[in-house]
């Protein structure tokens, strides 16, 4: 007893913010915000996961970079269109009376980015890399799934950096301290206050996702986009929770006795959408081999087996043809006497 109340006043009794100043660095006239660097190592990540996940079907790193030079930046647009047009545009086109920002909509390292906006345009991106490499869409989006929820853990990072898309006050000992001078500090509360660190909900979450994915995908052998509907449930489900607690700006939409957050929609659509496409991809599935890896007619052809018969008109026949004359040769030397040792 005595042990866990020095441990329990050992420590901390919130989570600290960091200072503005770590928010970024600067190096000369270079500026590297480390928001940008969060979403940098989760992309790092995810490509170092799917890899591994796509070389053991049969693909390999060439495939990959095909294809992710067309995910990142489709999902890295549709990301942050989503924020702009679904988030906040009021606060970037001044709607409302507002002053207008458009020149921070292209500002992505200061925050805000929609990941439902980046993997629905990201998909996009991919589907048209996987045509140019050509491996199916549903093969590589199982492979990459968990990646993904990698990278979202580590992009959430950023909005530690940032002070911001936190939560509902708390008394909880993991609330998360906020600057009261910072632009996104709740106003009419005091200083002290500490908020729910919906960064690091969504961050466990997405961890804890993307073990339990490459666990199901181990066990069931999930193919034609059947952990990709795995994913969406996931992190449907716990997107729908961390909005309930969010106090960012964002649209509310009423459907009957349910006022929510536009996201919390999106994400309940995600979960409900994931359901369906499961339950019809494992209908599919029933009976069924696991589909093809490689686009029709895209397929490296097979190497011969070892011992198996060569074609004609290949270097074997030719190898026989040679042994033949040979024979005949040694035997007319043979008859004629000749010395083969003074031939040079």
């Amino acid at each position: 007893m005595a042990f866990a109340t020095q441990l329990a006043l050992a420590l901390p009794a919130s989570i600290p913010s960091p200072p503005p100043e770590f928010s970024k660095i600067s190096l000369g006239p270079l500026t590297i915000h480390a928001y940008a660097l969060c979403i940098l190592a989760g992309i790092l990540i995810a490509l170092w996961l799917t890899n591994k996940r796509l070389s053991a079907r049969g693909g390999n790193s060439d495939m990959l970079w095909d294809i992710a030079i067309w995910t990142i930046p489709f999902g890295i647009v549709g990301g942050r269109l989503y924020h702009v047009l679904i988030t906040d545009p009021m606060y970037y086109f001044g709607l409302g009376g507002q002053s207008a920002h458009l020149a921070e909509i292209p500002q992505i390292w200061l925050g805000g980015l929609g990941i439902m906006g980046a993997v629905s345009l990201g998909a996009l991106g991919a589907w048209i890399g996987c045509r140019r490499a050509g491996i199916r869409l549903s093969a590589f989006v199982d492979a990459a799934v968990p990646g993904l929820l990698l990278a979202q853990a580590a992009g959430r990072w950023g909005n530690w950096f940032n002070q911001e898309l936190f939560g509902a006050p708390t008394d909880l000992p993991w609330g998360l301290e906020i600057d009261p001078d910072s632009y996104n500090f709740p106003a009419g509360l005091p200083a002290d206050t500490l908020f729910h660190p919906t960064f690091l909900y969504e961050s466990l979450w997405n961890v804890l996702g993307a073990f339990v994915l490459i666990a199901l995908d181990r066990k069931f052998k999930l193919r034609r986009g059947a952990l990709f509907c795995c994913y969406m449930i996931w992190y449907g489900v716990g997107r729908t929770f961390t909005e309930s607690l969010r106090l960012d700006a964002a649209e509310v939409i009423a459907i009957g006795p349910l006022a929510l957050r536009v996201h919390q929609w999106l994400a309940i659509g995600m979960v409900i959408a994931g359901i369906l496409a499961l339950i019809l991809v494992l209908g599919k599935l029933r009976g069924q081999q696991a589909d093809a890896f490689y686009l029709p007619g895209t397929a490296p052809a097979p190497a011969p087996a070892e011992g198996d018969k060569p074609a004609e008109g290949t270097g074997a026949q030719d190898t026989s043809e040679s042994g033949t004359m040979s024979e005949s040769e040694t035997a007319s030397e043979k008859g004629t006497g000749a010395d083969p040792q003074n031939e040079k």
